[in-house]
């Protein structure tokens, strides 16, 4: 294939692929503009429409008219006296409370650390801690974690499944913090 060829080739590829991502595009946008939906209370404390109540829907615009002002949150669901109902379990599982493999960060000027007592995460976390000077973070269990120490923040990684004790001083106190890692 001569380079003249191969350049309109490209070309009819790179104009194919722009047609399908536009395509695409607009049959995920669909045809008319949708405006968001007005806050309405929760099901069971609003009264059922009436048919002369409901207002005939209007022809949309293409676009709706820019607002200046952020949609309102849903207000707190009411609570009621007497005998919860709890909703049906989804899964025969056991539940848990562990977080995956993520990175946990404990501002230490924003955290009071008295109220923190244990965590949960899957192998792989990092448990970040910042505004803290080298050396002062301790764990009991070195064999199941990675610790490194870099400008006031220790990053401790969890590498094995176990329990993990961290301690912190803070304020002439050691707060422990048992981490379990699964």
């Amino acid at each position: 294939m001569s380079p003249a060829a191969r350049r309109r080739a490209v070309r009819r590829l790179r104009a194919g692929v722009v047609a399908a991502v536009a395509a695409v595009t607009v049959a995920a946008c669909g045809a008319d503009a949708v405006a968001p939906l007005p806050v309405q209370p929760p099901a069971e404390s609003r009264p059922a429409p009436t048919p002369s109540a409901v207002p005939a829907p209007a022809a949309s615009p293409s676009r709706p008219p820019p607002t200046s002002r952020r949609p309102i949150a849903a207000p707190p669901a009411p609570t009621t006296r007497g005998t919860p109902q709890h909703p049906a379990a989804t899964s025969t599982g056991p539940t848990t409370s562990c977080q995956g493999a993520v990175r946990y960060d404990l501002p230490l000027a924003e955290t009071e650390l008295a109220l923190l007592r244990s965590l949960c995460f899957a192998t792989g976390a990092v448990l970040r801690i910042q505004g803290i000077g080298p050396g002062l973070v301790t764990v009991d269990r070195p064999e199941l974690v990675s610790q490194h120490y870099e400008a006031g923040v220790v990053d401790i990684r969890f590498v094995r499944p176990g329990t993990v004790d961290v301690t912190i001083p803070q304020e002439d106190r050691e707060h422990v913090i048992t981490v379990v890692v699964r």
